[in-house]
């Protein structure tokens, strides 16, 4: 795939997922380790938590933004043995400020709280189950599977333009 049709797969299979089962973070990062060729269960298994500003309590970043800025680190970030290495983290700290800062831009926040009411006029307590039932009426699943594939959109621009600016691919880690 070219870079455009890259940035086009992502996007779909992004949206896709979100619209089949939820979890924008799990679903923007799944989304772009399969268009860049990378299997690690683990760390799609490790999103998880991140869902709904944390925890489905809409308290924190959209999991989208997690699920991209947990992208970003995979490609260049520090490894385990550099942890006492402050410099070490620097690239990987720099794109997801870029990715924050256009997540931002696109969105005019990156609380999920904020986007929801945003998008829907209300925040909803998804483990109310009257409030799931107000959420799919408001059309939350299109809504934030749009949001999702354009973050998931987003953070692969960024991979892959420091990619090219390194003259290479990114190394994958070795697990």
């Amino acid at each position: 795939m070219n870079r455009e049709e890259m940035l086009e797969e992502v996007y779909k299979r992004a949206k896709a997922y979100e619209l089949r089962g939820g979890n924008c973070s799990q679903c923007s990062l799944a989304a772009i380790f399969e268009v860049l060729g990378v299997e690690d269960e683990n760390v799609v298994r490790a999103a998880t938590g991140f869902a709904d500003g944390v925890g489905l309590t809409g308290d924190g970043h959209c999991g989208a933004l997690s699920g991209g800025a947990m992208a970003i680190s995979y490609f260049f970030g520090r490894k385990k043995e550099d942890m006492g290495r402050m410099g070490k983290q620097i690239r990987a700290l720099l794109l997801a400020k870029k990715f924050h800062e256009e997540f931002v831009k696109e969105f005019s926040t990156c609380r999920c709280h904020d986007i929801q009411i945003k998008q829907f006029g209300r925040f909803f307590n998804l483990y109310d189950m009257e409030d799931m039932k107000a959420a799919l009426a408001a059309g939350m699943p299109e809504g934030c599977s749009t949001l999702v594939g354009k973050a998931a959109r987003m953070a692969l621009e960024i991979i892959l333009d420091e990619q090219a600016r390194q003259g290479k691919k990114a190394e994958l880690p070795v697990v």
